[in-house]
């Protein structure tokens, strides 16, 4: 395993600010100054700040259904984060993807770094089900420019509608930032609610805002 991946696994670091921590001469393997990019074993002995790290960590996931108001990340900036809802023992997961601020819906956080890869990368697909609500009636023609795909600033943006009026349903296999908002907003539609409610085979159901629970 990569020693980067390695401390984001067993620690609140990220790899790059992993990798950061290695070469300020933070980390040591086997009591040895660790260099970046380096692989280490199960049997190797760790250290951050001199604190020795363990191997044996349990690996973890959880599903939130994100309420509105709260940002994806440890710093809010003035803003309440979701790391407010869980307990101290879940601080350490990281989320799979993002939902910005205005957003709600099914979260996934875990520090199963297999499992991010596996439901992050595009590669892999994995479908996502948002209700949208529009500030007014989508028309027949836009959709199906959405349908088609429109081009946005970092490529095109092709979405799966059902619905109609105000009130869709959206399915999505990427995750670019903000794609469904930036999609709508330049055939001049604004995106007043967006909850998401399916990521692959994660599913919302009757599960309360703000409350999480193991999958």
């Amino acid at each position: 395993m990569r020693l980067n991946q390695f401390l984001a696994k067993t620690t609140d670091l990220s790899r790059r600010s992993a990798d950061q921590a290695i070469a300020d001469g933070r980390v040591l393997v086997n009591e040895q100054l660790a260099k970046v990019g380096q692989s280490v074993e199960e049997s190797d002995s760790v250290r951050l700040d001199g604190k020795l790290l363990s191997s044996s960590i349990e690996t973890k996931t959880i599903q939130l259904n994100k309420p509105y108001g709260y940002v994806v990340s440890k710093d809010g900036q003035g803003s309440k984060t979701i790391y407010e809802l869980l307990p101290d023992e879940l601080q350490n997961l990281k989320p799979i993807g993002r939902l910005d601020r205005n957003s709600t819906g099914l979260l996934l956080l875990t520090n199963d770094g297999h499992l991010n890869q596996t439901l992050s990368h595009p590669s892999h697909q994995k479908d996502k089900v948002y209700k949208v609500l529009l500030h007014k009636e989508l028309s027949p023609e836009d959709k199906i420019k959405i349908e088609m795909g429109v081009e946005l600033e970092d490529g095109l943006s092709r979405l799966k509608l059902l619905g109609g009026g105000q009130k869709w349903q959206v399915t999505m296999a990427e995750g670019r930032n903000r794609q469904i908002r930036r999609t709508f907003d330049l055939l001049g539609y604004k995106v007043i609610k967006l909850h998401r409610t399916n990521f692959g085979e994660y599913h919302l159901d009757d599960q309360k805002s703000g409350s999480w629970i193991f999958v």
